[in-house]
């Protein structure tokens, strides 16, 4: 028989099967000789009243044998079925390849980046030389700018997809099952480049193509009773790819795609986004304030990890926010070409560096920019480009980040002495809110000694900032409508956070799926 429970149960406890079975049977009653098997199925970690407890939902087996559950795709060979164009191996496109296998269409997916093994050779020569690949990068490349920036899955997505089901395929391709219960569920860079490459291994086994440093820079169209259809495309090597249809899942930093859709004058809209920096603590100080660590629960530290922290507010009508917190973390060069500075965060499995760090961004929209107005749909575009080129100069033409204590930030004054940093490169002491725009200093000022009210102990010269964080999310987006098509171009599918419907690993997947899912019903002569 099985039955299912809700309990809370202390670090400790949820660590040990052996306490956590002890833990159930004093709860039901059930005799422990008769519990066969406990499975977790959904769990929370709540610190807030200064007790540390697991919320967690669990199955009981008693008098029945547990099996493990199984999650293969359905995939069917698709050597010679019908193929579908996919520019881009980020989860957009590659959960569309898993999902087209399903379906019974063929992949072909084109990436201008290099396979994840040798992509990784790349980032490590980035931090040795700071010469950025243009090609291959912590954003371009097998995976997409997720591999390289610690593999979260955390979604608000839920009413727009399967979460489920891309959880599945994470833990089908390598994954811990423990994604799938998980509230803020973690792969690790670490992890993550290995469950790409097994998900490669699952689409070529089946009659999936890859094409590698393939770099799209057109579209093949045809014009057929007075539409225009989307044949395929083209690479700067002039290799041309047909198919039934195209999805388009380049990611959030493929400029060149913008461009050559604004030179050719199809549809494009500015997308607000979002910029600021990336905030950097000692990981110890955000465990204290976070698990309200006192006398009678320091002995907690023991089972508990490190500690993340969300955190969000209102300045002059700007939304100032946490994104991508990374405990146990790294900050990371993110650049994508030669005339700029990025910053992301990145950890591995293990989140077991000394330092936590976020990006703390300010939204931004045409109407703070309106100088900008004149370049179009891409007006966000060049204002985010001209950021991370500004930063880029003032320290001297490289990928060394600016960097000051948070207090001296706000304060707006110069720091005489940094704090060690995380950072995969060199830091360079310099006075940030001199070289961000004043709307995004004033927001981050406010919005920080805010942060600083809400979590005691945020607000600290233990504290340093970084910049720029320019990435948070597309500042175009690639207009579709109702069947999920560009409205001017039929067969072209735009998908993920390039195409500025996703922000993140699980919903970008979702989006692929969908994509695809549309071009399948279009077909369903195929099916």
């Amino acid at each position: 028989m099985r039955q299912q429970l809700s309990i809370d149960l202390t670090p400790r406890e949820y660590c040990s099967a052996d306490l956590l079975k002890q833990a159930v049977a004093r709860k039901t009653g059930i005799p422990l000789a008769d519990l066969a098997h406990v499975e977790v199925l959904r769990r929370s970690l709540d610190s807030r009243r200064g007790r540390i407890l697991y919320h967690a939902t669990v199955e009981l087996y008693c008098g029945e044998e547990y099996v493990a559950p199984r999650y293969q795709g359905a995939y069917r060979d698709c050597h010679n079925r019908p193929a579908v164009i996919i520019v881009g191996a980020g989860p957009a496109g590659l959960f569309a390849a898993l999902r087209a296998l399903e379906l019974g269409l063929k992949p072909i997916l084109l990436e201008r980046g290099k396979p994840v093994e040798e992509r990784r050779r790349d980032i490590a020569q980035l931090a040795r030389t700071q010469e950025v690949n243009p090609n291959s990068n912590w954003c371009f490349g097998e995976g997409g700018a997720g591999t390289y920036s610690d593999g979260k899955l955390y979604t608000r997505s839920t009413k727009r997809g399967n979460v489920e089901g891309i959880m599945h395929r994470f833990i089908e391709h390598g994954a811990d099952p423990s994604i799938a219960i998980d509230a803020h569920a973690h792969i690790g860079t670490d992890k993550l480049s290995g469950i790409i490459a097994n998900m490669r291994k699952t689409i070529l086994t089946y009659g999936g193509e890859y094409h590698f440093s393939t770099q799209v820079c057109n579209l093949i169209l045809k014009q057929e009773a007075g539409e225009t259809l989307v044949q395929g495309v083209e690479d700067t090597q002039g290799n041309q790819y047909l198919g039934q249809a195209v999805i388009l899942a380049t990611g959030h930093s493929a400029r060149d795609i913008y461009e050559l859709f604004d030179q050719k004058g199809w549809l494009l809209e500015p997308k607000p986004f979002a910029m600021g920096i990336r905030v950097e603590h000692p990981q110890a100080l955000i465990n204290e304030i976070q698990y309200h660590i006192n006398d009678r629960n320091r002995s907690q530290l023991d089972y508990l990890p490190p500690a993340a922290y969300s955190l969000t507010t209102q300045v002059d009508g700007h939304g100032v926010f946490s994104f991508c917190m990374c405990p146990g973390g790294v900050i990371v060069p993110a650049a994508t070409d030669g005339q700029q500075q990025v910053v992301n965060g990145m950890s591995n499995a293990k989140r077991n560096s000394p330092f936590a760090n976020s990006g703390i961004a300010v939204t931004v929209s045409l109407d703070d920019v309106p100088e900008y107005a004149p370049k179009g749909p891409l007006a966000l575009l060049h204002f985010q480009r001209d950021v991370e080129r500004t930063i880029f100069e003032a320290v001297g033409g490289s990928i060394s980040a600016p960097i000051q204590r948070l207090t001296d930030f706000c304060q707006g004054k110069p720091s005489q002495s940094n704090n060690k940093s995380n950072y995969l490169g060199k830091t360079l002491n310099r006075p940030l809110y001199e070289l961000l725009p004043p709307f995004i200093v004033k927001s981050l000022q406010l919005g920080l000694q805010d942060f600083g009210r809400k979590m005691h102990g945020f607000y600290t010269d233990k504290a340093s900032v970084l910049a720029v964080e320019s990435r948070t999310s597309s500042p175009v987006r690639i207009p579709r409508d109702a069947t999920l098509q560009h409205p001017q171009l039929h067969h072209l599918y735009p998908c993920g956070e390039g195409a500025g419907y996703a922000g993140g690993i699980v919903s970008s997947a979702i989006d692929g799926v969908k994509a695809i899912e549309a071009i399948a019903a279009s077909l369903d002569q195929y099916m």
